[in-house]
């Protein structure tokens, strides 16, 4: 693990939680802060409508463009520095620290739904609940930066590190964690110090990346009439004996470890022995030795049907073939509850009014925790339901703003504490 910086080490050295929350709490009370905090209280509105014009952008995995040019045009009206998209299709903005030395921190959204582009985006609202495609998971999230980042410049909040504020591409589902990985690679390798990533509503906060590894399982074979051909090898069979196979896998309860075949397709009709079939697989753990485990089971299993459907038409001179494809890798890692960050997320959640949660889930985090960077998720306040469905929905409710307040102190505690402007 990267040692965190000397500017975040002086704001709370190995404190104990309750030492945290009362250095936070300091931090809250310095004028610039107070009147930053007071300004995302008043401004609910105008987050709120972040959120919902945001959010009737279509923005499908590897199609965030329109989303992350305008996110990019919202970056460069609250006067944020460097603003650019990267290759990858991040879109960046800078907060310069005074301190060229101290931290940099990122305070993160995901710019991408699970929705294709050709799905409308109508959003509804009534009252405080809003109801709509993404509206959630994770335009809350990209509101919530915005959000931050305006409480900031108009305040002249400084800090002795930068804030990099970062809209990222590919975190749902095929994306791979593509642009959080493009970040920590390329973009800015060995400049990160520390990283928080917001997603989805409530109050929990991801300290625990659960991995995952994702597969596409395809058999392939000479295919024939299901009557003239029939005594050959059929991959829809393997298929289903590697299938029942992985259904058959025992896993542990503790670390929760699973797996899901999701998606199987292949054949053209009821009266054809078929030429491929394939099945997509998903297998999930928080520990990467247990999900390593796994996974080496899962691989034999395949080969197994493949081998136990060659042997049950002994006189076919046909023979299948067999491909796993990787098609999502998400490493897992944990972070002690006792951790720098963690300790900080929740002693900045006390301080807005809230309580927090730590828990496990696969999110951007994943990526940093893995290579021992300090990271977490933290949610957007509010409450929502129905996330990746048609009829998502996020409610404000009476605080909703403490969301925004509590990014914005998790941000300046790790990036070193404030100076005057």
């Amino acid at each position: 693990m990267r040692p965190i910086p000397t500017a975040v080490l002086t704001l709370c050295v190995l404190a104990a939680p309750s030492v945290a929350t009362a250095q936070v709490a300091e931090l809250a009370r310095r004028p610039e802060v107070t009147r930053a905090l007071e300004a995302l209280r008043a401004a609910n509105e105008w987050t709120l409508t972040q959120q919902i014009e945001l959010c009737t952008i279509p923005a499908p995995p590897f199609g965030e463009e329109a989303r992350g040019a305008e996110l990019r045009r919202r970056f460069e009206a609250l006067g944020l520095e460097r603003v650019r998209i990267d290759a990858e299709g991040n879109v960046i903005g800078e907060r310069s620290g005074l301190d060229p030395r101290g931290p940099r921190v990122v305070l993160s959204a995901h710019l991408d739904t699970v929705f294709p582009d050709t799905l409308p985006m109508p959003m509804t609202r009534d009252g405080t609940r809003i109801a709509g495609p993404g509206i959630g998971d994770d335009c809350r999230g990209l509101a919530v930066i915005l959000a931050v980042a305006r409480a900031l410049q108009q305040h002249a909040v400084r800090t002795p590190g930068t804030v990099v504020f970062v809209g990222t591409v590919g975190e749902e589902g095929p994306g791979n964690l593509r642009g959080v990985r493009h970040l920590f690679d390329r973009q800015s390798a060995g400049r990160i110090d520390a990283f928080i990533s917001v997603d989805g509503a409530g109050w929990g906060t991801t300290t625990r990346a659960v991995g995952s590894a994702r597969y596409r399982v395809t058999y392939r074979g000479l295919g024939g009439h299901s009557y003239g051909a029939f005594g050959m090898p059929n991959p829809i069979h393997a298929l289903g004996r590697a299938m029942a196979a992985i259904a058959d896998l025992v896993v542990p309860v503790t670390p929760k470890t699973t797996f899901n075949v999701g998606v199987i397709e292949g054949g053209t009709s009821v009266n054809s022995i078929a030429m491929w079939a394939a099945m997509d697989v998903d297998f999930r753990s928080e520990r990467q030795d247990v999900l390593d485990q796994v996974t080496a089971r899962f691989r034999r299993a395949v080969t197994e049907a493949l081998d136990a459907e060659h042997a049950r038409w002994p006189a076919s001179s046909q023979r299948l073939t067999v491909e796993i494809e990787e098609i999502g890798l998400r490493p897992a890692g944990a972070q002690p509850d006792s951790a720098l960050i963690a300790r900080l997320a929740v002693a900045a959640a006390r301080t807005a009014g809230v309580t927090t949660a730590l828990e496990a889930s696969s999110t951007d985090a994943n990526y940093p925790i893995g290579l021992g960077i300090p990271a977490v998720t933290i949610d957007g306040g509010g409450r929502g339901g129905a996330s990746h469905s048609l009829s998502e929905w996020y409610d404000d409710g009476p605080d909703g703003w403490r969301g925004p307040q509590w990014a914005m102190l998790l941000t300046l505690a790790l990036a070193g504490g404030l100076t005057a402007p």
